[in-house]
């Protein structure tokens, strides 16, 4: 069985991350496809790192770096995040991982965060991962219409979010499942 961890985000990360965020392959997803250099990756990292509402983590698939996740706009009073997720080295991910992935972080989030609701947006024309947190419980909560401009062309965006009293009537099952 292929072993999903999450590593909290260091410095030696940064330029593997880098070139993940730069490839056409993520930045396709991503708000924004501005190349990013060395000091600009330098700098984000300085800023994340003293931000108490927001966490990354290094995702590694049998002990190799594989992507990112991240929750952001952590709002403890209200227990709520926004996440994220991408995978960088897509020649290693291989099928299912991404569900792997959402497992383990809604776990963190739900009972080791106690956060009560989980929350992230989406480009609607990135059918899979909807579907994909679709089938892990989350509810369509928004429709925001020409809610992004990247490369000059306006982009919907669906938001989406999961309510830990829904995730723990599914739980089990993805438990079993993900096991297999």
């Amino acid at each position: 069985m292929k072993t999903i961890s999450f590593v909290p985000l260091q410095e030696s990360h940064l330029e593997t991350v880098r070139n993940w965020r730069n490839s056409e392959a993520v930045s396709k997803y991503m708000y924004t496809s501005d190349t990013i250099s060395e000091e600009q990756q330098k700098q984000w990292f300085a800023k994340i790192s003293k931000d108490e509402t927001q966490k990354y983590w290094v995702v590694y698939k049998n002990d190799a770096p594989l992507g990112l996740v991240s929750l952001y706009n952590i709002k403890a009073n209200f227990k709520t995040a926004y996440w994220a997720y991408y995978i960088g080295d897509i020649e290693r991910a291989g099928a299912g991982i991404g569900a792997k992935i959402e497992f383990k972080l809604i776990t963190l989030v739900f009972e080791e965060l106690k956060l009560n609701k989980l929350l992230c947006e989406v480009f609607t024309f990135n059918e899979t991962v909807i579907k994909l947190h679709e089938k892990f419980g989350f509810k369509r909560e928004g429709y925001f219409r020409q809610h992004i401009i990247k490369d000059n062309q306006y982009y919907d965006v669906v938001s989406l979010a999961l309510l830990k009293s829904e995730w723990d009537t599914i739980k089990d099952y993805y438990a079993k499942l993900l096991i297999r």
